[in-house]
């Protein structure tokens, strides 16, 4: 102490504050740093804005910077810029009144206007007043030293233990700027470690708009490209610059990089990997973009900003106008936030639309690695299910194996008196080719799209239509899939029919809900088609409940033209006692071919009947 010492105490029920601001406010004790190097940064961009507009602080003008200096064995940390400094009324104003933020003010005061009452453009970070006392949650003690930039500007020295009250001596030798000096903590004695600094700067700070050094030496030697114009930015600068934010070793797949200006204004980069490692049974990938707010970063990962499908994008986003919480660590205004939410997503999804559309053959290797995120948003992205299901892709049977088609190429093709978009279920292509759901599509030469995933028909059968069409599965019972034109006299004699299915109905009691002549089939005996949902849905059903040995009944369509059926209809008449068996291995064959055999081995007992009366010749 000497003699022209002045004690103050802090204003604002100080002692409850700091208690907040050190032990509850921020959730990570090495943003104390971000908060620092922001107000240092913030005191630079003052120095520069001030530089251009008053000469006489243009004078003996030297580059901004920030430097950070530790001491392990003194275990003390320092944050030195040479920005404006403080006058002895500035430190009483900014360090001595809670929430007071001086940085707001100067921005305030000058967007009122510029030369010329011109509105003033200002890139600086600081909003809040409580960021300088974050100091107190890795330090004991905090001693400020400053000099204002102004030619009057005396040196400083502010002290406080955060107990309550703070002093301001004459003293110091800063040219101009401002000395922050932590006494630190004990159990914050790691961040007097160089190396632990530099992670701290690079996770946070890393792209501050002033060089950061640690020691002498720079940290901050990424340059934030997301805040040029993407003209002036090389391929390789966004590959280096993926490799440093996403912790990457390959080159990324895709990237976009846009800016907006309603309703926040934002600069958006977005990498999407080279590979989806999840598919190779890796852990879930965490969701969310870096948020920045002016360069500086607010929070790693932040969820609310992308929608969870999207998990697998990389990337930054920087806005100025964020709805941010005090301790810059929470977005607040959720309705604010829902909107940057689809701001991204919508951009993200035109931006994969047009790719589709430019190179297709680039797409088709994206959806091969990726198609299970765009799934997974069409199934349960409500805002964007539609244009989501722009971006599926399918083969179909109108397609060489492994050739994509979109729901818009099919309707492009479709003839216009088309009823539907028509898909077909199946676990592989041939698998599909080879049962009866495609024989009338076959017959009508009509395309129909390939499902080999339940969450593609669960997809499809939610949105039901696609473009004013509605979407129809082949197993569905529908008056849209292709009918056969008149009816067959071959077979089963017309005037036998209506006996036949209803001694089917009979036969087979409440495993089927309906018995019908098909009007679709033209090689297979039966089918079975379902009264809801699709089979893919019903067979995942069973997977999620093992209880459920049995497929819910449904409707039977036999082909009276059939070897088969003519062969059955004949024993019936005969009252064959085999004709029952038969026809109950009709359901069991057309079940078979639909995958809704959930027990394979009561079908094994039954062929073996069979076979059995076969051999035997009875």
């Amino acid at each position: 102490m000497t003699a022209n010492t002045e004690t103050r105490e802090f204003q604002t029920e100080i002692k409850q504050l700091l208690d907040i601001v050190i032990n509850s406010l921020y959730t990570n004790k090495q943003v104390f740093l971000r908060e620092l190097i922001s107000n240092a940064a913030d005191a630079a961009e003052k120095m520069r804005y001030l530089s251009l507009t008053d000469a006489a602080a243009a004078q003996g003008e030297q580059p901004l910077e920030i430097r950070i200096e530790t001491d392990e064995s003194a275990h003390t940390l320092a944050i030195v810029d040479n920005g404006v400094g403080m006058t002895r009324e500035e430190l009483v104003e900014n360090l001595g009144v809670i929430a007071h933020s001086g940085s707001k003010s100067f921005i305030e005061a000058m967007r009122a206007g510029g030369q010329d009452g011109a509105p003033v453009d200002l890139g600086m970070i600081g909003q809040f007043g409580v960021g300088f006392y974050a100091a107190f949650m890795a330090a004991d003690k905090v001693t400020l030293t400053t000099r204002s930039y102004r030619p009057d500007g005396e040196n400083l020295i502010w002290t406080s233990d955060g107990a309550g009250s703070y002093d301001i001596t004459p003293g110091g030798d800063m040219a101009r700027g401002t000395k922050v000096l932590l006494q630190l903590k004990d159990d914050a004695h790691d961040f007097a470690k160089p190396d632990v600094v530099k992670r701290a700067i690079k996770q946070y700070s890393g792209f501050v708009p002033y060089p950061v050094f640690v020691n002498g030496e720079k940290v901050n030697t990424v340059e934030p490209i997301w805040t040029k114009n993407k003209n002036e930015i090389t391929d390789e600068e966004y590959t280096e610059f993926y490799k440093y934010t996403a912790n990457a070793w390959d080159e990324p797949f895709y990237r976009l990089h846009f800016s907006s200006d309603a309703p926040l204004a934002l600069s958006v980069l977005l990498f999407v990997p080279a590979e989806n490692l999840e598919r190779f049974g890796f852990s879930r990938m965490e969701r969310g973009l870096n948020l920045y707010c002016k360069k500086v970063l607010i929070q790693e990962k932040a969820e609310a900003v992308t929608p969870e499908w999207m998990r697998f994008v990389r990337g930054v986003l920087d806005s100025a106008d964020l709805p941010l919480n005090i301790s810059r660590e929470t977005l607040q205004d959720s309705a604010l936030v829902t909107k940057l939410n689809d701001v991204v997503t919508s951009r993200f999804i035109k931006f994969l639309q047009e790719e589709a559309k430019n190179d297709p053959g680039k797409y088709a290797q994206f959806w091969e690695k990726f198609n299970r995120f765009i799934k997974e948003g069409a199934a349960n992205d409500f805002a964007h299910k539609d244009e989501l299901l722009k971006l599926m892709r399918f083969e179909s049977n109108k397609k060489a194996p492994g050739e994509l088609v979109s729901l818009e190429e099919y309707l492009e093709r479709a003839p216009e008196e088309q009823k539907a978009v028509y898909y077909v279920n199946g676990p592989n292509r041939e698998t599909i080719e080879a049962g009866p759901y495609l024989e009338p599509f076959r017959a009508a030469d009509t395309e129909v799209l390939y499902t080999f995933e339940a969450v593609d028909d669960y997809i499809l059968e939610r949105a039901t239509e696609f473009q004013g069409k509605k979407l129809v599965a082949a197993e569905q019972d529908s008056v849209d899939l292709p009918q056969k034109t008149g009816d067959s006299p071959d077979g089963v004699p017309p005037e036998e029919r209506a006996a036949l299915t209803a001694w089917f109905k009979e036969v087979l009691g409440d495993q089927a809900t309906e018995v019908r002549v098909s009007a679709r089939l033209t090689d297979s005996p039966a089918v079975t088609l379902t009264n809801y949902g699709t089979h893919s849905m019903q067979r995942m059903m069973q997977l999620m409940d093992q209880k459920m040995t049995d497929a819910p009944p449904g409707i039977l369509e036999i082909n009276c033209a059939h070897p088969i059926i003519i062969g059955v209809n004949e024993l019936r008449k005969k009252e064959d006692d085999f004709a029952a068996e038969a026809a109950a291995q009709v359901l069991q064959n057309a079940l078979l071919a639909a995958g809704l055999i959930f027990d394979p081995r009561s079908l094994v007992n039954k062929l073996n009947d069979v076979l059995a009366r076969a051999v035997s010749g009875a």
